[in-house]
């Protein structure tokens, strides 16, 4: 049975959050806390501005059940850490229990909450079943701003305006949530393209314009 905060994200596409309980050297996360989403993420990214060590950990639950999968996965530079999310877990609100442990094997434990809800799946535009698609950089925003695909389905970029524009994956200006989603500068006709394999949503923006150029990928 779902919680008094998960059936109203089902319903009402709002949600009731607990404060967030940050750690020491905490700066990010995606996604972020109270954050209401499409479609569950395809991995909890923490960010932090001292090295990790391990024993750290991340536990992604509803209503007590367990739906991180894998294992944690320190970044190669020591200052991220990410656990998969289980892209067929339901609409409900989550919460992210972490435990963030430093070289001199001190440890601290934080929290914080996100919700899914797929009612909000009709503001995407319906682009599945198709290989290939275009998407435009105009006017300063991503024309749509938010796709639903199919895995297997490449995305071009196309930058149609006069000023130039990234393609960058959250946060900013960490861009580490999906790695393989950042461009170089694009020049005006410039492109830049991707092939999607993995289900679950994709935040982004473009990091000259992050405070409002924003975007969502959702895979299928």
């Amino acid at each position: 049975m779902l919680n008094k905060a998960e059936t109203t994200v089902t319903n009402m596409e709002t949600a009731v959050f607990n404060n967030p309980t940050k750690t020491p050297h905490f700066e990010s996360s995606v996604p972020e806390h109270g954050s209401v989403l499409a479609g569950p993420v395809i991995n909890v990214v923490i960010n932090f501005n001292f090295d990790l060590a391990k024993n750290s950990s991340i536990s992604i639950k509803r209503s007590a059940q367990e739906f991180g999968q894998g294992e944690l996965v320190l970044d190669s530079n020591k200052l991220s850490m990410r656990r998969a999310m289980d892209s067929g877990a339901p609409d409900g609100t989550y919460t992210v229990t972490y435990q963030a442990c430093w070289p001199d094997k001190s440890c601290h434990q934080g929290s914080f909450q996100f919700a899914v809800t797929r009612s909000k799946q009709d503001d995407f535009k319906d682009q599945t079943n198709r290989k290939e698609i275009t998407l435009d950089l105009l006017n300063s925003s991503f024309e749509p701003e938010n796709i639903r695909i199919s895995k297997g389905t490449k995305i071009t970029w196309v930058n149609k305006d006069v000023v130039e524009h990234y393609i960058n994956t959250d946060p900013h200006p960490g861009h580490n949530y999906y790695k393989d989603q950042n461009s170089k500068l694009l020049k005006t006709n410039e492109s830049y393209s991707l092939v999607f394999t993995k289900s679950g949503l994709y935040p982004y923006h473009c990091s000259a314009h992050a405070d409002y150029m924003t975007g969502n990928i959702l895979v299928d």
